[in-house]
């Protein structure tokens, strides 16, 4: 008698497996084993991207809003921190967004790590690329000093690209600084960074530390997000990326971040 030919799983349907899981993982605050081994690669952003749209989806059904996109692993001390070579992307939704002095709640968050970066508001909408760098300047209303609080589903930080894609590119809260700096008032190229947790220097670095630049970081995601047909649209956020490198949080900790030209931010995990 012939073995039976064994179940093929659909890549669809594996993709959906996945998205649920991380789901689960984030109402729960109980973190996953890294998801590329159930999803069969380590490479295909395709596929993590997939995942990571599945549950912006769901998310927005479910009505939260989208306020904007993070540009995750973008500074080299990052990359090596997490074993990542390329940066990604991820959605930010407005009940993600603090302002500043604003403390975040630890309950909404797994294994929490700061890290400094510089948030830009667009007024324009970057959706015919391929963008020109002037497009990008003449499309950012102001700038701001932020605080990223990122945040992982999976166990340990134990991450490649896939599964920090999968996983909203490690999004877990913002904080934004409340004065609006134009750019024609500051080279974001060469401000310095330090930010401190509970009163001692953890990190530093520049803007030159953002991919060369923060808006060579907006360029590419704005031509990136084109690329999948989810432009950025007037009033979105852009969280550019770190900085420096990102420093792990525990509940009380007092965060400040100070970047040359746009101010200060500072917020407390309770």
């Amino acid at each position: 008698m012939a073995e039976p030919t064994p179940k093929v799983v659909e890549p669809v349907e594996t993709i959906r497996t996945v998205a649920d899981a991380l789901w689960q993982a984030d109402r729960t605050r109980t973190p996953i084993p890294p998801v590329h081994v159930q999803l069969g690669t380590t490479t295909d952003l395709d596929v993590a991207y997939a995942v990571q749209q599945l549950n912006t989806d769901r998310a927005v059904a479910a009505g939260r809003k989208i306020s904007g996109r993070k540009i995750g692993v973008t500074s080299k001390a990052v990359q090596d921190q997490i074993g990542v070579d390329q940066p990604d992307f991820g959605t930010l939704f407005a009940d993600t967004e603090f302002g500043d002095g604003v403390s975040i709640p630890a309950a909404r968050l797994i294994q929490p790590r700061a890290e400094a970066e510089v948030a830009l508001v667009l007024d324009r909408d970057l959706d015919d690329a391929p963008h020109g760098f002037a497009q990008v300047l003449r499309a950012v209303a102001f700038a701001l000093p932020a605080i990223e609080v990122v945040d992982s589903r999976i166990e340990d930080w134990k991450i490649g690209i896939v599964d920090t894609v999968a996983d909203n590119a490690s999004c877990g809260l913002y904080v934004v600084g409340s004065r609006p700096v134009p750019l024609a008032a500051v080279d974001l190229r060469t401000v310095g960074m330090s930010m401190s947790v509970n009163g001692t220097e953890v990190s530093t670095g520049t803007g030159a530390a953002c991919l060369g630049n923060p808006l060579h970081a907006a360029r590419w995601l704005a031509d990136t997000l084109c690329a999948r047909g989810t432009p950025l649209r007037a009033g979105d956020v852009v969280m550019t990326g770190a900085l420096g490198p990102m420093h792990a949080l525990q509940t009380g900790d007092e965060v400040t971040a100070t970047i040359q030209g746009l101010g200060t931010v500072t917020t407390s995990l309770l």
